[in-house]
């Protein structure tokens, strides 16, 4: 089946956050004739302020990579068709990790986490990534990112107004494992292994997950045989989903979809 023939779309949330990050996406997309649906995180089901207030946090902590791409892959295979899966940040390298194992019709990854083995030495993603690595801590506790934080690795370049209503609505306690597991091989791609259509974006003024990074992403696959794309965005930060630009990149999406 073409891609342009699918008619579901798994949207696959990114860590600290909850899944209502896709309000605005599904209804768009559902305007366009798809059946959408984001699932949230294991014990995410819940509203970012009550997530924050610790009910559930070691249930948060014990979520790691294998055990998020195995619940995102149980809920694939419950869809009538292979569907579309569209993520950010984390959930952009679960859908790498979800198409290498030929669940997909095809697979968009928003500024996503690198795999394993894919780096940068920019001062930006080492600041951000440090705190919900969490080394020297405990595992069995979640990591909660302070407001300054928030500001400097998802939302620079907006409004004080914009960045607090952002952080009360979206922010949650996140696992550090899930962090972790990207620097094992939970997180290992396969590059040389054909794959079905998979977009890879990015954003210019994204700190957590610079260009660069998503650039060397897009060029490790090397399967001739296999479509990828990359497409880097200007002035999009790494709350790209929430930016006022956002449907631009959805209407950009939505065609590179529309083209297989």
């Amino acid at each position: 089946m073409k891609v342009s023939q699918t008619k579901t779309i798994v949207f696959i949330t990114g860590a600290f956050v909850t899944n209502n990050c896709w309000d605005e996406w599904i209804p768009y997309f559902e305007s366009k004739g798809y059946k959408c649906i984001a699932p949230p995180w294991p014990y995410k089901d819940s509203t970012a302020e009550i997530l924050r207030q610790g009910n559930s946090d070691k249930n948060i902590a014990s979520n790691n990579l294998s055990g998020l791409t195995e619940y995102y892959a149980n809920i694939i295979r419950q869809q009538p068709e292979r569907p579309i899966v569209v993520g950010h940040s984390m959930g952009g390298l679960i859908v790498q990790l979800l198409l290498q194992r030929d669940l997909a019709a095809a697979g968009v990854a928003i500024h996503p986490v690198p795999p394993k083995g894919v780096i940068s030495t920019k001062f930006s993603f080492v600041k951000a990534a440090w705190g919900p690595l969490g080394f020297f801590t405990s595992r069995h506790k979640p990591f909660m990112m302070s407001f300054k934080q928030w500001q400097y690795a998802f939302t620079n370049g907006m409004s004080l107004n914009d960045q607090q209503n952002s952080y009360q609505r979206f922010c949650t306690p996140e696992s550090k494992m899930v962090s972790r597991n990207t620097l094992s091989k939970a997180a290992k791609i396969d590059f040389k292994k054909g794959h079905e259509p998979l977009l890879i974006t990015s954003g210019s003024i994204d700190r957590v997950i610079p260009a660069s990074l998503n650039k060397t992403n897009f060029k490790k696959y090397k399967n001739n045989n296999s479509i990828t794309g990359y497409k880097e965005f200007e002035g999009r930060n790494h709350f790209v989903l929430g930016q006022p630009t956002w449907k631009e990149d959805a209407v950009y999406i939505l065609g590179w979809l529309n083209s297989y």
